[in-house]
């Protein structure tokens, strides 16, 4: 925590959020660009660094308590066990940190878990004008081109203050024109927010505890209420159905990507390309269209992948070509290629210069510098060594139904076409294996390994056991002399 960071952010989550019209998830763990809608809250906070993080937790709290352990440890969830309102919910978070012994002094924030595209830079203004300003509160505005629905901010005139909130069922026809919003967003006092929320009554149409109410108490007792306009008004849209959901995932996208194209990626079709939110990327990356960056995925400098990709936690070298290829886990090495129509699972390494071509699988499994597996192959639990060849239809038949079993093959080898490497078993340096063998032993380096059955033809069989068939009649007529050709007189 800095000198100039808030002494709290809460984090309001406890909403059932019924109009998403889920029986699996609340909504705050939909997520959008990769990441929950509570964890961007929560991402936005922790950018303040604040003296303490708390998410107020209620509906499906047992889902939204293990996600934030396990992806946002930093954040405390505080239970909100009946939904009594907005008021109600920060004064459970205060009251929770207050019998803990905790005793904030200085700015608490207050913020929605379901605005994904509130930034920890709005938030990090909000809470500089607050303290510039010396207010007792301060309200995070918008200015919107269709002001509909939400609270219309109402300023003093002679200072700019906040007057009022009026929702929009209580307007007046002149009030409705305001296109200055309230999005649910504040800075406040700490201490001035505790003695406000004790005065908050229940005497409203809900019967609850609504924040907002403090800002009337606070302005009553002489402190003053301000506003910022937040610099863009996207930043404040709450999500409460899955429209909007699609909204913000839209709106959340076009910034990574510009973001992703300000720092030198070239991004051939935005309107096809999709970044979450902590996919990294070096400068002369290329993305090609319909492709998905997920994850922690990673673009080295000159990289290019796609079109048609979907890459998940992948790490792509320097100048290495991924086409038509989905990855999970996986690294592709400087210079390395993989597809078209590759699928690189757990564990898959390719290093400097391999190859993975086109529909070859494989799981964790490494291809040493400049190896290659061209064709129509599965490698998994396998070591291949620097500059071998696999060829085409192999198999690493790692599996005996119990356990899994390494196949190594080692370094300049050439593997014949459909193989099958029977694990646990290690093909030497140098070596060669046959076409068509099943390799059950080591093959010494140097070596060449065969397993496979004496060819032999027998002799008109199609005609005597296929009788009456096109094979047969093209047999036949291929066993016919040639006719003669009469000479010229």
């Amino acid at each position: 925590m800095s000198a100039n960071s808030p002494a709290a952010v809460v984090v309001l989550a406890a909403g059932g959020g019924t109009r998403m019209k889920s029986n699996r998830l609340p909504k705050v763990l939909h997520e959008v660009c990769g990441r929950s809608l509570v964890g961007h809250a929560v991402a936005a906070a922790e950018e303040l660094t604040p003296g303490q993080l708390v998410v107020v937790i209620g509906h499906m709290r047992e889902k939204v308590a293990e996600h934030l352990a396990a992806h946002h440890p930093g954040a405390r969830a505080v239970v909100q066990a009946e939904q009594n309102g907005t008021g109600h919910a920060v004064r459970t978070a205060l009251e929770t940190l207050a019998a803990d012994g905790v005793e904030l002094d200085g700015t608490v924030i207050v913020t929605t878990g379901d605005a994904p595209l509130l930034t920890g830079g709005t938030l990090r203004a909000l809470a500089g004008a607050h303290a510039e300003q010396g207010n007792g509160v301060t309200v995070l505005t918008a200015v919107v081109p269709e002001p509909f629905g939400y609270g219309r901010i109402l300023r003093d005139e002679a200072d700019g203050a906040v007057a009022a909130i009026v929702e929009e069922k209580d307007a007046s026809d002149a009030q409705r024109v305001i296109d200055e919003i309230n999005s649910g967003v504040f800075a406040f006092d700490a201490k001035l927010l505790v003695g406000a929320l004790a005065e908050v009554t229940t005497d409203n149409a809900q019967g609850e505890e609504y924040l907002t109410d403090t800002l009337e108490i606070l302005r009553r007792a002489g402190h003053r209420v301000g506003a910022v306009v937040a610099a863009d008004y996207r930043d404040i849209l709450g999500i409460n159905d899955r429209v909007q959901l699609a909204h913000a995932r839209r709106l959340l996208n076009d910034r990574l990507l510009e973001r992703a194209m300000r720092a030198g990626v070239t991004v051939v079709d935005p309107a096809t390309t999709w970044f979450d939110v902590q996919v990294s990327y070096e400068p002369d990356a290329v993305v090609l269209p319909n492709t998905q960056l997920q994850g922690t995925t990673h673009l080295g400098e000159g990289s290019e992948v796609g079109p048609n990709s979907t890459l998940k936690d992948t790490r792509i070298g320097a100048g290495a070509r991924v086409s038509n290829t989905t990855a999970d886990s996986a690294e592709v090495g400087e210079l390395a290629t993989a597809g078209p129509y590759a699928y690189l699972r757990p564990g898959a390494r390719l290093a400097r210069k391999a190859k993975v071509g086109t529909y070859v699988e494989v799981k964790n499994s490494e291809l040493g510098e400049g190896a290659k597996v061209p064709h129509l192959s599965y490698i998994g639990d396998a070591t291949i060594g620097e500059g071998t060849n696999v060829g085409a239809a192999s198999v690493t038949v790692n599996y005996d139904g119990v356990n899994k079993h390494r196949t190594v093959i080692g370094a300049h080898c050439r593997t014949g076409s459909d193989n099958m490497f029977i694990a646990p078993v290690t093909i030497g340096d140098g070596a060669y294996t046959a076409a068509g063998s099943v390799i059950t032993n080591d093959v010494p380096a140097g070596g060449l390994g065969v397993s496979r059955a004496q060819q032999r033809n027998i002799a008109g069989w199609v005609e005597r056991k296929r009788p009456g068939t096109t094979s047969a009649q093209a047999a036949a007529a291929a066993a016919e002399p040639a006719a003669e050709v009469p000479a010229e007189g």
